[in-house]
């Protein structure tokens, strides 16, 4: 008998929603308030080793003089001493991180939005009575890097970072079964495995950890043209859509490794 394969997904956000302010002026860009939104998934081949050796690499760490005094290091900041956050770890403790992400079998799709196109894209929307909410951006993301994944193995599990104080498990459960019903209508094969949807919180998953770094790096390229990270774990990304930069196509600029994903590529003019 075949043993039954089962893929194990996990799912973040880097960046925020966050557009305007009280009188509906635009807030991208100012301190404190990101350029772009991203939503990604990484795909695990093994989630037991990689929680293995993510909570042997912590344990090293903080057993670790020289990072003794670091003010995250310490149980009481609620940061590194529980578990993996790049935005708050320190250089020193990042670079082990994603050494330890380059050993793993992690592949990873994202897809970016650029703040300011959903903002013009909102007002004109406005303009014919259409609201809107943060969580229809999260949610059309989520159908999109799921759509070409959830067919390939007998179940798929996909563990999601809680947004604020609710999991929103309908919402999410509706944007995988978008995501199956249009891989179904665009080859005519059915996308129909069992899949189990699982928020949690990043300090009871490594998975997310890791995916957290990975958005990071991208987040880095994209807001900041800075490309080290993002080149030093080049390898885990499978596709990245930029669905903004719609110069030469449509749909979007699509990153793989025939069309590879640079600083300079991320650049291009802001919305008038």
């Amino acid at each position: 008998m075949t043993e039954q394969q089962t893929v194990h997904y996990y799912v973040d956000e880097a960046g925020d929603l966050t557009l305007f302010d009280r009188r509906g002026r635009i807030l991208v860009g100012t301190e404190g308030v990101s350029r772009f939104f991203i939503v990604g998934m990484a795909r695990i081949a093994d989630p037991e080793n990689l929680r293995r050796e993510m909570r042997r690499l912590r344990s090293d760490l903080l057993a670790d003089k020289y990072l003794s005094a670091v003010p995250s290091m310490r149980a009481r900041s609620g940061k590194t001493a529980l578990f993996f956050h790049a935005k708050d770890d320190c250089a020193e403790v990042r670079r082990e991180v994603f050494r330890l992400l380059l050993s793993q079998d992690i592949k990873v799709q994202a897809a970016v939005r650029r703040k300011e196109r959903i903002a013009a894209d909102l007002r004109e929307r406005w303009k014919l009575g259409v609201r809107w909410q943060p969580d229809d951006i999260y949610d059309d993301l989520i159908k999109r890097i799921f759509r070409d994944s959830l067919h390939k193995a007998d179940e798929n599990i996909i563990t999601v970072a809680r947004r604020g104080n609710s999991d929103r498990l309908e919402a999410l459960t509706t944007a995988i079964s978008r995501a199956k019903r249009n891989f179904e209508r665009r080859y005519d094969q059915p996308s129909d495995k069992p899949t189990d949807i699982q928020p949690d919180v990043p300090s009871n998953s490594e998975g997310l950890q890791a995916i957290d770094y990975c958005l990071w790096a991208i987040q880095r390229l994209f807001e900041r043209g800075e490309d080290r990270y993002f080149d030093f774990l080049r390898e885990k990304f499978r596709l990245i859509m930029d669905l903004d930069d719609t110069r030469n196509r449509p749909y979007g600029e699509w990153y793989s490794e025939r069309n590879r994903l640079t600083a300079e590529k991320t650049k291009m003019p802001t919305a008038g």
